[in-house]
């Protein structure tokens, strides 16, 4: 990766890409630490301190802790996130979605990003409404009258909006993508915060502190193998032998090459334990708004009780959330019927099966075990820390309840960034046979 930026800062046009990259992620930091008015920031933090294990703290762990300190980019970049996945689940429901993606060529890529961008306004003004709603019902706003509500949240829209633009303009002009690199940039930030924290841990503890410096040279070791697990698994793959037949056009003869279909083991990346982590979190964030903790005592004290992090049963249904959502977005993702579809037009087949069903039948084969495979792959990583958790309150001290999910989503990025650099340095490097 080094070797990597060495040779493609060598490259002109890759140090300007670089450079404005970085100075985006600048001003992208600097947006996190403008505070949003009327908002009483110590208060706020200690409340969501409360909430770490919900959706609120998976928020503010991909917001680089700017959603508990109520800063200009504390919605982040969720909801282009969540835009993004809605329009893509509802460009399968809808056939009008599905030709203007398909057959509507670069214009219809242009009005479905549009679309995307105006449900990102719509959603970060819902969004901004239920921040301010949380702030007022927990006593957190310094005068709750109307004006004051139309300030903070115009705000919070505003720099959701900007970072959406931000995220554009890196993708179009910098390096790699850009929301996935504003996204990389929050969760890095809060490394330097935890280290400190681990420190004042250890030098506090008197004459104990050779134990909790075990336990966290404990967490670096397990998070080291985890990083080492999430880059085998990123890019292994199943490949599929593909035959291609001859076929005689005029005088020329095309056709009759072997290649492969290639399955990704981790096909859907980081988006199932996204939406497992959502689904198994929603009792203790519906319990944040209406303002319930476990000690309310009566229906909410004994959910809140069951859906506790640290109990065996949220980590079951936790895990079995992972394996659904990893098998609906890999459905969703790759139609073997299509690509057998694909593969008989353009003279392909798989060697011992026939084109059409058969070929449909086994890719769908194929598929499923892969799938498994990398479902159990994000199951194991989303539940060890909080494992971890669960057994060790200084680990819980340290906040890594989703520690598996940030690492799946630096892993992908910092892999998905050097590719992209690679390729364009390929380009630019290439000796074609015209020189």
């Amino acid at each position: 990766m080094l070797k990597t930026l060495r040779n493609a800062w060598k490259i002109v046009d890759l140090r300007k890409k670089i450079l404005f990259t970085l100075f985006m992620i600048l001003l992208y930091r600097l947006g996190n630490a403008v505070p949003v008015p009327y908002i009483n920031r110590e208060l706020l933090a200690a409340y969501f301190d409360q909430f770490s294990n919900t959706v609120l703290g998976l928020y503010n762990v991909m917001s680089g802790s700017s959603f508990s300190q109520a800063t200009v980019f504390a919605l982040s970049i969720q909801p282009y996130i969540n835009a993004s996945i809605i329009i893509q689940l509802l460009t399968i429901a809808i056939p009008a979605l599905e030709r203007l993606s398909k057959e509507g060529g670069e214009e219809g890529k242009k009005k479905i990003e549009r679309i995307t961008r105006y449900s990102t306004v719509g959603l970060a003004l819902l969004q901004g409404i239920g921040y301010y709603t949380i702030c007022r019902a927990n006593g957190l706003v310094s005068t709750s009258g109307i004006w004051e509500a139309i300030v903070i949240v115009m705000t919070l829209v505003a720099g959701s909006s900007i970072i959406m633009w931000m995220g554009e303009q890196i993708t179009e002009f910098g390096i790699g993508n850009g929301i996935s690199i504003i996204l990389f940039v929050g969760i890095v930030s809060r490394v330097p915060v935890a280290f400190v924290s681990a420190i004042g841990t250890i030098t506090s503890a008197g004459a104990e502190w050779w134990k909790y410096l075990l336990i966290y040279l404990g967490v670096l070791i397990g998070a080291i193998a985890m990083i080492v697990l999430i880059v085998i698994v990123t890019e292994a793959e199943r490949r599929i032998p593909v035959q291609y037949s001859k076929r005689v056009v005029g005088r020329k003869v095309y056709g009759g090459q072997a290649t492969h279909l290639p399955l990704k083991v981790n096909m859907s990346g980081v988006l199932p334990v996204i939406f497992a982590q959502s689904i198994a979190s929603l009792p203790a964030t519906i319990a944040a708004f209406i303002g319930k903790t476990k000690d309310s005592g009566g229906f909410w004290g004994g959910l809140l009780t069951v859906f506790d992090t640290n109990t065996v049963l949220y980590m079951v249904i936790y895990f079995l959330l992972i394996i659904f959502f990893s098998y609906f977005y890999s459905t969703i993702q790759f139609n073997p019927v299509e690509v057998s579809n694909n593969l008989r037009n353009n003279g392909g087949y798989i060697p011992g099966f026939r084109p059409g069903r058969p070929t449909s039948d086994f890719i769908a084969k194929v598929l499923n075990k892969v799938t498994l495979f990398g479902a159990v792959y994000l199951g194991i990583v989303a539940i060890v820390p909080l494992i971890v958790n669960a057994v060790s309150e200084t680990a819980a001290r340290s906040g890594i309840a989703v520690g598996g999910t940030s690492l799946i989503i630096l892993v992908g990025v910092a892999l998905e960034t050097v590719k992209g650099m690679e390729a364009q340095m390929v380009m630019r490097n290439y000796k074609g046979f015209l020189e």
